[in-house]
């Protein structure tokens, strides 16, 4: 086989595992679009009849809340995500690789093994906290534990990418007049960008997408988010309006998709760097 034609036949094998891949958002998005009962009767990928009817029920709201409500609840909550974990992250990781102190191992190390505890090992203890403070069904509970630095994981990334950067910087730094302080928000961060973005991108994906945490902590539905508002579908009568549910699906990938596209860019860049010598 010549180079030319094992060049095609990985781009076939390639385009076919991406077809596979994507076959579930493009059933979602021409869903979206079907009768209810199209889309529970027929496995047609194409509906039979085409309405927009679903989209229009999903921008009257549900429950007497409106779609925009929804949506600024989780901008709220994957924003405040994305700015403490970026915040606590990065001066955790700092500490961490940069700065000497007693005890700096074992705690890097029962940091890391945090990573391996499940989460709904400790809800009933937080949830315990935040109900005692009376900052439940508020966002606080979801935007308060980021600021801690509690996802080790991103402490970890951080790490890897300030142990790569030159010591010589920090040196000349402090030759300058520069404390700790300083050099952290003059010489380290900056170079730090794409671990940060990588940071940045992740939370606010896995905070957009959440279900579970906000279903624990958010009981009203002025305060639900949009994951939280699909539930309603479901709950707000006996029959489950189907089309309308995928409409608003579509319309919760959008916010996510737009985001990925416009930082992909900085998100390969943080992760084909993490971890590698400067």
């Amino acid at each position: 086989m010549t180079a030319t034609a094992r060049r095609v036949a990985w781009h076939l094998v390639c385009l076919a595992a991406l077809a596979v891949l994507l076959y579930p958002v493009v059933w979602l998005v021409f869903a979206s679009v079907k009768p209810a009962h199209e889309i529970l009767s027929s496995l047609a990928l194409l509906p039979r009849r085409w309405i927009l009817g679903n989209y229009a029920e999903v921008l009257r709201g549900m429950a007497g809340v409106s779609v925009w409500r929804f949506l600024g609840n989780s901008l709220i909550v994957s924003t405040g995500a994305v700015i403490g974990t970026v915040i606590s992250c990065s001066l955790a990781a700092y500490a961490f690789a940069w700065l000497r102190f007693r005890l700096r191992g074992p705690l890097f190390a029962f940091m890391i093994a945090t990573i391996m505890l499940p989460v709904h090992v400790v809800l009933i203890p937080q949830y315990t906290i935040f109900q005692w403070l009376d900052l439940v069904d508020t966002f606080w509970p979801l935007i308060l534990p980021k600021l801690l630095a509690t996802d080790a994981f991103f402490v970890f990334l951080i790490v890897q990418f300030m142990r790569g950067l030159p010591r010589d910087l920090a040196d000349a730094a402090r030759l300058d007049g520069c404390g700790a302080v300083r050099v952290f928000g003059h010489v380290v961060l900056p170079l730090t960008r794409p671990a940060l973005a990588t940071t940045a991108i992740f939370t606010f994906i896995w905070s957009w997408n959440d279900f579970l945490s906000q279903l624990i902590y958010l009981n009203t539905p002025d305060n639900y988010t949009l994951p939280l508002g699909l539930r309603l579908f479901i709950d707000q009568t006996s029959q489950t309006s189907y089309g309308a549910m995928m409409a608003m699906s579509v319309l919760t990938l959008i916010p996510i998709a737009l985001f990925f596209v416009v930082f992909q860019r900085l998100l390969v860049e943080g992760v084909a760097t993490t971890g590698m010598n400067g």
